[in-house]
């Protein structure tokens, strides 16, 4: 356990978003294939990956 926030915790937070705006999987390949779907949108995205590290919180891992 980490007291404080990192920037995993934003990955997560970001993923089950994005997650959850799409309609419910059926089965465990349809969800892999939204996750993956997410993730490659977040590879193609520095911009947004970086905002992950602008929190106060989270400058200590930047």
């Amino acid at each position: 356990y980490s007291p404080e926030k990192n920037p995993d915790e934003y990955l997560n937070c970001d993923l089950k978003y994005g997650v959850s705006e799409k309609p419910a999987p059926k089965n465990d390949d349809n969800l892999k294939k939204i996750v993956n779907e997410h993730m490659t949108i977040l590879q193609n995205d520095c911009k947004r990956v970086k905002k992950y590290f602008n929190h106060p919180e989270i400058k200590y891992a930047a």
